[in-house]
């Protein structure tokens, strides 16, 4: 999947291609959040805005002969251009995603182009499910099966009492699963931390932004108000990715209930981010949320008590105790924010561990630590005796080590690129595709120019009288 991008933040022009483990390095101010926000925005609402429907006569047919069979060939032929004016949908709602004034948007360019989209197809797994009334009663039920590229739609109530439920409710259902067969496995489900995440960790019962916002909208304007203008404007304030960061924080209770699949699975990779953390998280039933350090006797630490480390990585542990699930696309906004380059050097090897289980991750970084501990895990990832006896002598586990061809790594910076339209190359801000060697690793140059300078200036002090 790649993702084209023009005028978006300090990004003039700018592509990059989602990987297995994807990584966006570069100086501030360079457009790094905004190439991240503006992908998770998309993958987060893709159903609501793709412009994929049967027809409602097909509705009336299945309401009266009782079965309906969609041919999925006519929306695989027209899969590209479905695919574009949903994009140039989103592309308008970009204001909202980053809660920006919509001048800001007025020349953005959002595209996401799907190569080799027929080859990728899952066309011999089977799909079905079910759809029941408020009241449990089966409705109808939407199945393929294996190498067929037919959905049958089959009513399972009387008919008479079908056609008294809503039929845009019916129509919905039936377009979703076919968004679902062709585009679900190709958009992953995403989870975001954003940089705001510490704040959200102690603030999260004063961080209720609707709550907030309608009392206070409520106390100005009294009765003289539209309810949905209100939620509306209250959820217009801040960029998305922002507000799902605190929505799930806000909820934690319920989250804390569920399990993920790492947790009968890989029990491993849970006891590795434990160790990260130093300890593990717990909320009790009256919805506190607390930090209990690994040898600390049973204390309990509230968040504001916690390291600004432990408030940093929450997100990250709930995600992946309470609702990681294969194929899904986890996405940190700087993964190093207030560790130690022990613990970032960890949160590498965590990554890479989760790339090879079947999580996608994506991360903007400005760590050089992150970036050198997975080209040691790329260097290491070759059967030779010699490498595998430092895995052993310094704690690599085969689990931990990554191909090189897993990983797609960008740098945010000015460079003389040819715009599109134009003959001459111009200087403006794009991702530059980092080189990645199987036997070397990355080579992001963004950090080691930095690192040649201190070391350059050392040297001198060092050496200038001799």
């Amino acid at each position: 999947m790649k993702i084209k991008l023009k005028n978006l933040g300090a990004l003039k022009q700018a592509e990059f291609t989602l990987g297995d483990l994807t990584i966006i390095c570069g100086g501030n101010n360079t457009g790094k959040t905004y190439a991240t926000y503006a992908l998770f925005g998309f993958l987060y609402g893709w159903q609501q805005i793709m412009p994929l429907e049967i027809s409602p006569d097909q509705i009336e047919q299945l309401l009266n002969e009782g079965v309906i069979y969609i041919n999925l060939e006519e929306y695989v032929n027209q899969a590209e251009n479905i695919l574009k004016k949903a994009c140039d949908v989103y592309t308008q709602q970009l204001s909202k995603i980053f809660a920006a004034p919509p001048e800001r948007f007025q020349e953005t360019y959002f595209q996401i182009i799907l190569d080799n989209f027929r080859e990728t197809l899952v066309w011999q797994e089977s799909f079905e499910h079910i759809i029941v009334t408020p009241t449990n009663a089966q409705l109808f039920s939407l199945t393929k099966s294996e190498n067929s590229t037919r959905l049958a739609v089959t009513l399972l109530l009387e008919q008479e009492k079908a056609k008294l439920f809503p039929h845009s409710i019916i129509l919905d259902v039936a377009n979703n699963a076919i968004k679902e067969i062709l585009f679900g496995r190709l958009f992953p489900r995403p989870f975001i931390a954003s940089a705001e995440r510490t704040g959200a960790a102690i603030f999260r019962k004063e961080l209720n932004f609707a709550r907030n916002r309608i009392l206070e909208e409520i106390s100005i304007a009294g009765n003289n108000i539209n309810p949905m203008e209100l939620l509306f404007r209250v959820y217009q304030d801040y960029p998305l990715p922002v507000k799902q960061n605190v929505d799930f924080t806000r909820d934690l209770e319920t989250i804390f209930k569920k399990s993920s699949f790492l947790v009968e699975n890989h029990p491993e990779v849970l006891a590795d981010f434990a160790d990260i953390i130093g300890g593990e998280y717990a909320v009790t039933r009256n919805d506190e949320l607390y930090y209990i350090p690994k040898n600390g006797k049973r204390v309990k630490l509230s968040m504001d008590e916690s390291s600004s480390a432990v408030r940093s990585l929450l997100d990250i542990g709930f995600y992946l105790r309470h609702e990681a699930q294969l194929g899904d696309l986890l996405m940190v906004d700087e993964p190093e924010l207030n560790l130690h380059p022990e613990n970032q050097r960890r949160m590498a090897r965590l990554f890479a561990r989760l790339v090879n289980l079947g999580i996608k991750v994506f991360i903007t970084t400005h760590s050089d630590y992150i970036i050198k501990e997975l080209n040691t895990l790329i260097m290491l990832n070759h059967d030779r005796p010699h490498l595998q006896r430092i895995a052993e002598a310094e704690g690599y586990r085969p689990e931990e080590l990554i191909a090189a061809e897993k990983i797609k790594v960008y740098i945010a910076e000015k460079a003389s690129i040819k715009l599109e339209g134009s003959k001459k190359k111009t200087q403006c801000y794009t991702l530059t595709p980092a080189a990645i060697d199987t036997e070397m690793g990355i080579a992001a140059r963004s950090f080691d120019t930095t690192i040649e300078t201190m070391n350059r200036i050392q040297e001198a002090i060092v050496w200038g009288e001799s």
